[in-house]
């Protein structure tokens, strides 16, 4: 039975990676693959999946409105899929997340979904709170904090290398991102006093 999976994590823990390997296991069988990124994440007018050790891969882009399940069904009717996989997942809508469990419930197509759990502030993203809800099987991808333990939170870096602790939910360009721990992420936020802050000038 095809399901709906969601790999979360935070920044830099290897998702796309991991998303382009599992894709090329299925094209090295002879198995076709949707690819399917986020609007933010396109190259003259294309989309693309990259990750931090040189990977890369053509991806169709998606936005908000657009229809999951028939974009998947025209081309599975085209080619037959044997995996869908979503790269940037956060930034789905509720609908699309519904679309996606549908592709693999009606068509029977497995699902794939990779994104962020939390922003910045440590809220949910729309995508990852629908893919938490509705997923048959949820897989953390593990990426470690400074001081060793696991990083389940990130902080966003202005171009002055400075924490923003306001701000839009989505801001791709100049800046930058770092995973921490619950601890350090809060000493960082300004939420508690900072024991052993070690490295970002303060906003």
């Amino acid at each position: 039975m095809a399901k709906l999976y969601f790999h979360y994590a935070t920044m830099n823990a290897g998702k796309s990676t991991l998303l382009l390997q599992a894709s090329y296991n299925y094209q090295e069988r002879g198995m076709h693959t949707l690819l399917l990124v986020a609007g933010h994440y396109k190259r003259d007018d294309r989309g693309y999946i990259s990750s931090r050790i040189g990977l890369e891969a053509d991806a169709e882009l998606f936005a908000d409105g657009d229809d999951l399940l028939a974009l998947v069904s025209e081309h599975h009717a085209h080619r037959g899929l044997h995996c869908v996989f979503v790269d940037e997942a956060q930034f789905l809508s509720e609908a699309q997340v519904w679309q996606l469990a549908r592709v693999a419930d009606r068509l029977g197509i497995p699902v794939m979904a990779y994104g962020l759990r939390t922003d910045f502030q440590g809220k949910l993203f729309t995508g990852s709170q629908a893919l938490l809800a509705l997923a048959d099987e949820l897989r953390e991808v593990r990426t470690i904090c400074r001081c060793g333990r696991k990083a389940t939170m990130v902080v966003r870096l202005g171009a002055d290398r400075k924490v923003a602790r306001e701000g839009e939910q989505v801001a791709i360009g100049k800046e930058a991102y770092v995973s921490l721990c619950r601890r350090h992420w809060e000493e960082e936020m300004g939420r508690v006093t900072a024991e052993d802050l070690v490295g970002f000038a303060r906003g």
